[in-house]
């Protein structure tokens, strides 16, 4: 249509994920979101709706990205569980050190400001928390490890893995991170040895 501008969806859609993951929710402001799109307000709602509606969007666009890199690192859990969870956790650490990409995870920084978030946002953090779960027990049970100590993995390498991207926004070092991760690599593979 003569006289519209165009622009391209999800390059606006990542600038907008980007801007809430470095300054969260609260303190993003559509001012802000117009600057870091270069869409102006009415823009903004024509094509996203209000803030909720675009962060629900953001939130949406990161978990099908780095969900989609950890199915791939976890495919090869029924013959290889500990290269396959060893992978999933490389996949945060690569964004963690991602200098494109802000430190921390945007839904682990949802989560944890839950209480002040509208109810539709708090229950999509708590979803995509709750799909990492599931993908973590369901690799872990494709590799014969038992129901309950798989659901107990899964909550503690799901927990593991939040807790490695607010330790990154907090400085931790590289050796840090991995640190935490061989801890939990070394509880697991006893737990695979032990597996009847």
């Amino acid at each position: 249509m003569a006289g519209k501008k165009q622009f391209d969806v999800g390059i606006a859609l990542d600038a907008a994920m980007v801007r809430f993951w470095r300054a969260g929710y609260a303190d993003t402001s559509l001012d802000d979101l117009s600057r870091t799109t270069g869409l102006n307000r009415s823009s903004i709602y024509s094509s996203f709706g209000d803030k909720d509606s675009l962060y629900l969007r953001c939130l949406d666009r990161y978990a099908a990205r780095y969900g989609n890199r950890y199915d791939q690192a976890l495919s090869c859990a029924s013959e290889e569980p500990l290269q396959a969870v060893r992978a999933f956790f490389e996949v945060t650490l690569q964004r963690i050190t991602d200098p494109d990409v802000p430190d921390g995870c945007l839904i682990a920084q949802t989560a944890m400001a839950a209480p002040t978030l509208s109810p539709t946002i708090a229950t999509r953090a708590i979803e995509a928390l709750d799909l990492q779960r599931a993908r973590l027990r369901d690799a872990l049970t494709a590799a014969q490890l038992a129901e309950g100590d798989a659901d107990d993995f899964a909550v503690h390498m799901t927990a593991v893995n939040q807790s490695l991207a607010v330790m990154s926004r907090t400085g931790a070092s590289q050796k840090q991170l991995r640190t935490v991760i061989d801890i939990s690599m070394g509880a697991l593979s006893h737990a695979l040895r032990a597996r009847s």
